[in-house]
């Protein structure tokens, strides 16, 4: 991994893809599975990528659950692969498949609750869970309560299970700010630990998800963290979806979307390392200036992000073209590890929703009652009359409308090429390829403008200028960050303006007068020598 990786998340709704359709042949640099049917049959079909080993594939929970299709996070049996993906052997056939083609897989492990039909283990012993303490969706795990050590040793043992019968990769942690754990080695640094020695000689990468943004968890076990790799960017994504919607409701009302938004996350990480952050009354995040970027992950969308929403609609249809380009060269170039959700890669336009068919009608309605008033903290999505127009979880249609349309990697080719092309720029410029090593400095330059300089010690320097707003005519320009190496002037290197993307085509923006940048766009430079 280490900054030049490319993580990609496929969801549940992939498995109902028509059996009928096979993709021509394998031909996206997009770094995505795409899953369907059962694992049999998806990996013949289902790998459109030029790959290498620093790109990484997330497959959701795949812990068995009750139903026809669900999102797989209220797994109720934590060694049983689910039946929706085929057999145990069909999910080893995948694994195999995607590292001959050279991909690692990582897999989503939910140890933070058990689902809530299904599960009996805590009908063998009240010691499984902690009924004095709840979160979101439901009792605790016992983790550091009486009698926890064969509770704790139940899910490293699913951990290594995962790693060494299936060959794993590593793990994303889902939401590890609901588990409640005291100890003094918190379960998920266990867990990590166990992994990688399960791994043996091979290298695995463990990535969390934690609201609170605790950066302790990617520190090493001599400071007091838990040895993981990488923690999810929420602040990144935040900032993002204002700059290029403005939308700055419920959970973004503390964020701007603004240049020094992102300047800050490629330099330090996480935007909030404990500043007062209003949504939630009190600070937000830890200290995280030390680290480097390639610890966060930075995405436009994943599967909580897209479907927090009244419509589900992908980040692309919520703005212009331009902006959307520019947006994605910020994501895919920058110094964190870049993340795309499923069909992202080629401008999806289907939605995706909230789906589950967990549990009985009872069970169901209450689902629904709680999506619906979770989806009610956006003020767009709270009238009444907006309510009534949501997705309901348990009906078949809402699952079906989140199935990818797969005509659509041939009519969207503009942005197959867009994300091809990136990262391609990203894995094989000589210095863009090395990310943060050498270092990366950054400046705002316009209210909606700002630069990126990828340093080095051999003038092999880089600019990323990204600007989201008008045309802007750069006079003056006092930013030392802008200046050539010596002996040097810039040339543009790729622009997101290029016709080939779909843009209005490339000019030259830097003269000897001036500079000029074109509205809703990005671009790279490097030095040429005079």
């Amino acid at each position: 991994m280490r900054g030049r990786s490319i993580l990609v998340q496929v969801d549940r709704c992939e498995l109902a893809r028509s059996e009928t359709r096979e993709p021509d042949h394998l031909r996206d640099a997009h770094g995505h599975i795409y899953a369907r049917g059962n694992v049999a049959r998806r990996h013949r079909q289902a790998i459109r990528v030029q790959g290498k080993r620093d790109q990484l594939v997330g497959n959701d929970a795949d812990s068995d659950f009750p139903g026809r299709f669900g999102w797989g996070y209220d797994g109720v049996n934590l060694f049983a692969p689910t039946r929706l993906y085929g057999t145990p052997d069909d999910l080893r056939a995948f694994v195999d498949r995607a590292h001959a083609l050279g991909f690692g897989v990582i897999l989503d492990v939910v140890y933070n609750h058990f689902g809530p039909d299904g599960n009996y283990l805590g009908a063998f012993s009240n010691h499984y869970l902690r009924r004095d303490k709840e979160n979101e969706w439901g009792d605790a795990i016992n983790f550091d309560g009486k009698n926890c050590g064969p509770v704790r040793e139940f899910f490293i043992t699913n951990a290594r299970y995962w790693i060494e019968e299936f060959h794993f990769d590593g793990f994303r942690f889902d939401a590890t700010q609901t588990i409640f754990d005291n100890s003094e080695e918190y379960i998920i640094g266990a867990i990590g630990r166990a992994a990688r020695a399960a791994a043996g000689g091979r290298s695995i990468v463990l990535f969390a998800e934690n609201e609170r943004q605790e950066t302790k968890m990617v520190r090493a076990r001599e400071q007091g963290g838990d040895d993981l790799d990488g923690l999810w960017n929420d602040d990144w994504h935040h900032a993002a979806i204002v700059a290029l919607t403005g939308r700055n409701e419920a959970y973004y009302s503390d964020y701007m979307g603004c240049p020094q938004e992102f300047v800050s996350a490629a330099k330090y990480g996480y935007i909030y390392q404990g500043q007062p952050y209003s949504w939630q009354g009190a600070p937000r995040g830890s200290p995280s200036l030390d680290l480097r970027p390639e610890a966060f992950v930075s995405f436009l969308e994943n599967h909580d992000q897209i479907s927090n929403s009244a419509s589900g609609d992908r980040v692309r249809v919520q703005t212009s073209p331009g902006r959307y380009r520019a947006m994605t060269a910020l994501l895919l170039l920058g110094p964190w590890t870049p993340l795309l959700f499923q069909g992202e890669e080629f401008g999806a336009s289907t939605p995706f929703l909230y789906f589950s068919e967990v549990g009985d009608e009872t069970l169901r309605e209450a689902v629904k009652k709680g999506r619906f008033e979770f989806l009610a903290q956006f003020p767009s999505a709270a009238s009444e009359d907006m309510q009534a127009t949501l997705a309901v979880p348990y009906e078949m249609e809402t699952f079906n409308r989140c199935k990818l349309d797969w005509n659509e990697t041939n009519k969207n080719r503009t942005i197959s090429d867009l994300h091809r092309d990136l990262i391609k720029l990203r894995r094989e410029d000589s210095r863009l390829r090395l990310q943060s090593e050498g270092g990366v400095d950054g400046a705002v330059l316009r209210s909606q403008s700002f630069v990126l300089r990828y340093l080095s010690k051999e003038n092999d320097d880089r600019l990323l200028l990204v600007n989201l707003g008008s045309r802007e005519d750069l006079t003056p320009a006092p930013e030392p960050l802008l200046a050539p190496p010596s002996d040097c002037d810039w040339e543009i290197l790729w622009t997101s303006e290029s016709q080939h993307y779909g843009g209005p085509g490339a000019v030259d923006i830097a003269t000897d007068e001036k500079w000029i940048l074109p509205a809703e766009s990005a671009l790279v430079f490097r030095p040429r020598r005079r």
